[in-house]
């Protein structure tokens, strides 16, 4: 019997030290994992931070271009060229990335949103006579915060009705378009409700610098930067489309002449102003999708709002000829003030209009048709400061332009193009677009100073990977 219990407690004896020794075997338990869940709340594309109540939306975009008789990537146009020139550089190809980060969460005063995007580009050969290899640069044009009504950072100016054209993929030279760039902004924004919305925003007064900026015989232009741009909107967006009426003021403060001859003092202080207005109608009668948007500028002082691809000074200035040669020239100066005879600024007025209309074929296959007018008109003061400073040999991009110049300063620009979009799958744009400019030159009653018209175009593949 003692036998038996020996044997009955000898073998549970060995059944708990083998139990026990296969669960020490057994893994842990893990933790739970936390996986990524969708965030539903502003569309498609956002997902929450792990462990948090903070939306985030990834994207971007990759694109690949070629651009024929430009002055560089992304469609921009040509400004100082002699077309008889044969150092010139009339094909560049460039390839760019960016990535975008979009990120929401709900507040007691709505959405806080913060955004911002980072560019890389590469540019096969730029504008000019024999170029560098290539140019390559990293950039951001977006990086704001969205709150409570306000936007604070670079962001789009809200002057601007179509700031990054819907309708083409050029660099525009008329208009006030900043989506390119981007521009600092300080702006409000009050919801009326049924679309209707008011903006005030304070911006930064060195982008609408006309590049060049202030004329004088002797002396310099802008002075330092004193106070932002002030710029105002009233909009209205619903189901047939868009609207907005838009001003600005903008600081035109000189900087003083230099020379002896010229004393040490300066012109007053001028404020320079543009005045818009843009429509948006949907037209879904003739196609899906299909919209005609256009946008009318009026400035004087203020000429960036007219046209934000405007080259300032010199401004335009498109040869032919042989170098050894007689050279023909189109000018187009552009100037936000020059310095009148009394001492004072003698403000510059001009206008544009853009108009685009974009039509859906099928599925897959879009065309638009745009074009873009814009002229600047300058005092007879004006016209002869320019003349007595943009004298023989001061426009030459590679030669030196015919002389004298006399006359009128003024002088106009239009534009004309089609761009054609086939998208074969779902976020792969590859489009084919052509534009004819031309130039009515300034002193057209100089001998050698005749109007310009030219051809441009531009085939772009973009793999877009916007949620």
């Amino acid at each position: 019997m003692k036998m038996v219990k020996s044997l009955l407690l000898g073998s549970a004896t060995g059944l708990v030290a083998i139990a026990g020794a296969q669960a020490a075997d057994l893994p842990v338990k893990a933790k739970p994992v936390q996986y990524v869940k969708i965030c539903s709340l502003y569309g498609a594309g956002f997902y929450y931070i792990p462990g948090t109540d903070t939306c985030l939306k990834v994207g971007g975009f990759i694109r690949a271009e070629s651009n024929v008789n430009t002055r560089g990537g992304s469609f921009a146009q040509w400004q100082a060229v002699n077309f008889d020139d044969r150092a010139f550089n009339d094909h560049t190809m460039r390839a760019r990335g960016v990535v975008t980060l979009d990120a929401r969460s709900e507040t007691a005063y709505g959405t806080l949103r913060s955004y911002i995007n980072i560019g890389e580009q590469y540019t096969s050969a730029g504008p000019g006579r024999i170029a560098p290899a290539g140019l390559f640069g990293v950039w951001t044009n977006r990086a704001f915060i969205q709150f409570a009504g306000f936007t604070m950072g670079r962001a789009v100016s809200f002057f601007d009705f179509d700031p990054v054209s819907s309708y083409s993929n050029q660099t525009n030279t008329w208009g006030s378009s900043s989506g390119g760039t981007g521009i600092f902004v300080w702006a409000y924004t009050a919801q009326f409700g049924n679309g209707f919305s008011a903006s005030i925003s304070a911006e930064d007064g060195t982008f609408r610098r006309t590049a060049g900026g202030l004329l004088a015989t002797a002396g310099t232009g802008y002075a330092g930067y004193r106070w932002p741009d002030v710029v105002g909107n009233l909009r209205v967006d619903q189901s047939w489309g868009s609207a907005q009426i838009m001003g600005a003021i903008h600081d035109v403060n000189p900087g003083y002449y230099t020379s002896a001859a010229a004393g040490t003092g300066g012109p007053g202080d001028e404020v320079g102003y543009a005045l818009g207005a843009g429509l948006k109608l949907n037209l879904p009668m003739l196609g899906h999708g299909d919209f005609l948007i256009t946008q009318f500028t009026y400035a004087k002082g203020a000429l960036n709002y007219v046209g934000s691809g405007l080259p300032g000074g010199i401004g335009y200035n498109i040869q032919n000829g042989n170098l050894a040669g007689a050279v023909t020239v189109g000018f187009g100066p552009a100037y936000d003030a020059t310095y009148g005879v009394s001492g004072g600024l003698d403000l510059t007025e001009g206008w544009s209009v853009t108009a685009g209309l974009q039509h859906n074929w099928m599925p897959g296959w879009k065309t638009s048709l745009y074009g873009a007018y814009g002229e600047l008109n300058y005092s007879t003061v004006s016209s002869a400061r320019i003349a007595a400073v943009a004298g023989p040999g001061a426009l030459g991009s590679s030669a030196a332009p015919p002389a004298p110049i006399a006359g009128s300063a003024n002088w106009s620009m239009y534009q004309i193009g089609s761009r054609t979009v086939w998208t074969p799958v779902k976020n792969l744009d590859i489009s084919l677009e052509a534009m004819y400019n031309h130039l009515d030159t300034a002193y057209s009653n100089t001998p050698g100073y005749e109007d310009k018209g030219w051809w441009a175009g531009i085939f772009r593949v973009q793999r877009n990977f916007y949620p």
